[in-house]
């Protein structure tokens, strides 16, 4: 092709919004950005169909300050976790009809066309005396800890379409399958990892919720959103049985992205079918993974499994101006924290103090043009939406990132 021709063509591609030109002339691929978070919303009730019957009227404080949350950061894909699940998925459908699509206080109103939910461990009861108190039943003796099936859920709102035939779930998933899985010693007899019976660990799943690859179609290319929610390191014994499992479910997603297959052949899914994430596919792990990389209870390799992960793009954190100034107003063992307090994502009571534990890290080709963490000074007109204990939202905040995204295959 003649030059003039090849200028004309590109100029064309251009003007029709197909193309860029990269450094040295050559047609760059067409890139779509898109804001992708995580937020733990706290929208969980004491009791089963508690959230549907808050959410059916457009008056609930918490729902609506959550909500203005979510319309001012407006995140195109979003995991709410702490979302009480229910079967009929009314719940989601109230918060996007009564609250996102109704303006906050004068916020644009934000519509997610494209949703997904699925059953949860937590509150499922196992037949067994897993926190082995003497009684079976209850929250501790659930396959996740709750007190009624699908309490502490989650739900992922999209407004790019959501690939439902090509969504994986992990729920069922078994702890003790995992290679080399941290599971925990009874103290008072010498074998090891006997904390469970072999009866136990075979009901006992990995996830305390659910992992999820939820695959979201942004411009040409899907983006896996790998999403969960592992148990807090803590409320346990010697044993460190949370602790444990915190670390695991954490793990569970470097293997499932691992660079090749090896990594990731023990894993199934609720399907049937094994394996990880195919090699070279776009992704992005987002959720409360309940840990920090410095300080708090967790167990000290637990998020570092994805933070020292080659495939994950870590360049940009995500800060804000409020978690500095929180931590110097409320003193105590945030003074003695090693992680920055501009990274913290959670306002928790002594001990354990303000911590990072909400993340989204995309994969390394991903490219971050922006990130932050909703966390307003208290100068901030918008601070009254986080606020201090009893929070007028959730003692989490909501994490973002601005990805330039692939809108074809390389």
């Amino acid at each position: 092709m003649a030059r003039a021709a090849r200028v004309l063509l590109l100029a064309a591609l251009l003007g029709a919004g197909w193309a860029s030109v990269a450094p040295g002339g050559a047609v760059a691929q067409p890139r779509d950005d898109a804001r992708f978070a995580t937020f733990n919303a706290s929208l969980n009730r004491a009791a089963e169909g508690e959230l549907v019957r808050d959410l059916s009227d457009r008056d609930d404080a918490q729902a609506r300050a959550v909500a203005e949350i979510i319309q001012r950061t407006r995140p195109d894909v979003l995991l709410v976790n702490e979302f009480d699940y229910d079967e009929r998925e009314r719940a989601a459908e109230l918060f996007q009809d009564n609250y996102l699509s109704v303006s906050q206080k004068g916020a644009r109103p934000i519509e997610y066309r494209y949703s997904f939910v699925a059953p949860s461990n937590t509150g499922v009861p196992s037949g067994f005396d897993l926190d082995n108190s003497g009684t079976v039943g209850g929250p501790g003796d659930a396959l996740g800890f709750g007190f009624f099936p699908g309490q502490f859920g989650m739900l992922v709102l999209s407004r790019h379409p959501i690939e439902r035939d090509a969504v994986r779930t992990f729920r069922d998933f078994r702890w003790k399958d995992m290679p080399g899985a941290l599971l925990p010693d009874d103290r008072d007899t010498s074998a090891p990892r006997d904390f469970y019976s072999d009866e136990e660990l075979e009901v006992l799943p990995l996830s305390s919720k659910s992992h999820w690859d939820v695959p979201i179609r942004v411009g040409a290319r899907p983006v896996h959103f790998l999403v969960s929610h592992p148990t807090p390191p803590v409320f346990d014994g010697p044993e460190d049985r949370n602790g444990r499992r915190n670390s695991d479910e954490i793990r569970f997603w470097a293997d499932y992205i691992g660079p090749g297959r090896r990594e990731g052949r023990y894993i199934y899914d609720d399907q049937g079918r094994r394996g990880g994430l195919r090699p070279g596919a776009q992704f992005v792990i987002a959720g409360d993974q309940n840990a920090d990389p410095f300080d708090g209870d967790s167990r000290p390799e637990a998020i570092r499994q994805l933070l020292d992960e080659p495939l994950v793009n870590t360049r940009t954190t995500p800060d804000s101006p409020g978690g500095p100034e929180q931590a110097r107003l409320q003193g105590g063992v945030n003074a003695q924290h090693r992680g920055d307090p501009a990274f913290d994502t959670a306002d928790f009571a002594e001990p354990p103090g303000n911590l990072r534990v909400d993340y989204v890290l995309p994969r390394r080709n991903l490219r971050i043009t922006d990130a932050g963490v909703f966390w307003p000074r208290t100068d901030d007109p918008l601070f009254r939406l986080v606020g201090t204990f009893p929070f007028p939202s959730s003692d989490h905040r909501m994490v973002w990132l601005d990805l330039a995204v692939a809108g074809r295959p390389r």
